[in-house]
């Protein structure tokens, strides 16, 4: 079973080794790889602490990998996490390791009273779906993406 731990401002090379992983798995290099932030940047993000990323790490490989954020609400003196991405290396299916990943976020969240975890799946994601359902209570809701106002 692999080692899980949370990334630090000093861990630049499992930072990129879990982007290439989301680059792979979601096959995705345009978003993951094409621009990869500075190491400042990384550094500085790593260090937020609302920022919440994890690696599953074997063999010295990055074999699986979550980001998460916390974010701070206003209707209620509370906060919620939100699992952004994601993803285990094909070879690593089945291992346990996405449990294992959101098993650890939800240990933050227990430490940090946040109220849930919550996290988004795209339909015909079925093992993604099935995850999820196992782990938490289903809403079909929408999403939608919108752009800033760019500057003229």
């Amino acid at each position: 079973m692999p080692i899980f731990r949370r990334l630090t401002a000093t861990d630049l090379p499992d930072f990129r080794a879990l982007n290439a992983l989301f680059a792979e798995v979601f096959d995705d290099p345009d978003h993951y790889a094409a621009a990869p932030p500075d190491d400042g940047y990384a550094a500085r993000t790593l260090a937020k602490d609302n920022v919440i990323a994890l690696v599953a790490v074997e063999d010295e490989a990055v074999v699986g990998g979550l980001v998460a954020y916390e974010l701070d609400k206003l209707e209620q003196a509370r906060s919620e996490i939100y699992i952004y991405d994601l993803a285990v290396r094909e070879t690593h299916w089945r291992r346990g390791i996405a449990t294992a990943l959101i098993a650890e976020v939800q240990a933050i969240a227990t430490r940090r009273g946040a109220w849930v975890i919550y996290v988004q799946a795209d339909y015909g994601d079925a093992p993604a779906v099935a995850l999820y359902t196992k782990l938490g209570v289903r809403e079909d809701v929408m999403h939608f993406d919108i752009p800033p106002l760019r500057k003229t």
